[in-house]
């Protein structure tokens, strides 16, 4: 008898997501992670597998901050093209997702003020919750626009 586990069921995606490329560091551990855009406004997904899991078999919440602070900050990349750098997440946890769950996950601007951005966002299946919070996200690196992305334009000098 084997201990291996199954591989994961290959299950359809959500119309309109697209495969996130991640080549490098922890967003690729947890993936695969897609996103959409729906007339400039991005949401991000991912379908939860055995390994994004607690004991309980819901999905670790260590899983769902991690991609509420991805999906939340990505925001700062669509309107500068821009790196980031997350100052502070703030999450409410007010439901589960299970083994096989779409999820998924927005944000928006509330402000920016001294180059950081105030971002208030949701995590959700479906039409229930499973998280809301905010976060404060610093940009760090302008860079080339990615596809949807606004071009970085340097204010006008006085």
């Amino acid at each position: 008898m084997s201990d291996d586990l199954a591989p994961p069921a290959a299950l359809e995606i959500p119309e309109g997501f697209q495969l996130i490329d991640l080549r490098r560091g922890f967003p690729r551990e947890i993936g695969p992670l897609y996103r959409r855009d729906q007339n400039g406004v991005f949401t991000m997904g991912f379908r939860v597998e055995e390994r994004h899991t607690n004991g309980m078999k819901n999905a670790h919440g260590g899983m769902l901050m991690s991609f509420a602070d991805m999906a939340w900050g990505h925001i700062v990349s669509v309107e500068l093209s821009s790196y980031w750098v997350t100052v502070r997440l703030v999450c409410d946890f007010l439901s589960s997702a299970h083994i096989g769950d779409w999820v998924e996950g927005g944000g928006e601007v509330l402000s920016c003020e001294d180059d950081l951005f105030l971002v208030r966002g949701r995590v959700w299946v479906g039409g229930r919750t499973l998280m809301a919070g905010t976060g404060v996200f610093k940009p760090i690196a302008r860079r080339d626009p990615r596809p949807g992305e606004k071009a970085y334009i340097p204010p006008a000098s006085a």
